[in-house]
């Protein structure tokens, strides 16, 4: 029954709109599925490291030297503020079979995977969150506590991989539909853009 309880908060929490959202949203609708994969692969990565951090008890540095917690908020608002600079003053949509050679669509895909990698892992609410909610459904007598919760962080994990595809294939999808007019394109790069220095400005709050 716990562990539907757990299912089911990562999935509220995975469906409210986030900086994680916005970028594998942005990614599929500009450059197609396979960006939007590799950010969504970076992203899977980096709360993987959140979840290691957490066990290792990392975010009790947080709350020891609270200036850790402002320059990792600082550093990850800067970056996806950087993001929807770049995003207001681009030309416009590439799709990825205009990308030309295989060398650029690898290139992009590793863009993109750094991309999401940085996200996350700038973000340090996503640590805290880790060392917050999985304690919580951890139980000292039943097994190893570290087992417990190397289970928990891999279904934050993996719930949260499934989540991104989805949000990665949605975004491919609109990908056609926003190319289709300069008027969508421009749409799509101003709202993306926005909502990520939005975002920015929120996490440096």
């Amino acid at each position: 029954m716990e562990l539907w309880l757990f299912i089911g908060a990562l999935a509220a929490i995975y469906l409210l709109p986030g900086p994680d959202m916005i970028l594998v949203l942005q990614t599929g609708s500009q450059q197609g599925h396979y960006p939007a994969l590799a950010t969504a692969a970076g992203l899977a990565v980096a709360r993987g490291l959140h979840v290691a951090l957490a066990a290792l008890g990392l975010a009790t540095l947080f709350t020891t030297a609270p200036w850790t917690f402002n320059a990792v908020r600082y550093a990850g608002g800067a970056y996806l503020a950087w993001i929807g600079l770049q995003l207001l003053c681009s030309p416009g949509a590439t799709a990825d079979i205009d990308a030309g050679r295989e060398g650029l669509l690898v290139a992009g895909n590793r863009r993109a995977w750094r991309r999401g990698l940085l996200t996350n892992l700038l973000n340090p609410k996503s640590l805290l969150f880790c060392s917050v909610l999985l304690p919580q459904f951890v139980r000292p007598g039943e097994a190893s506590v570290m087992l417990q919760f190397s289970l928990l962080g891999g279904l934050l994990v993996g719930i949260g991989l499934l989540f991104d595809t989805g949000y990665a294939t949605l975004g491919a999808v609109l990908q056609r539909w926003f190319a289709a007019s300069p008027l969508r394109a421009s749409l799509q790069r101003w709202t993306f853009g926005s909502l990520l220095i939005a975002f920015a400005l929120r996490l440096a709050a």
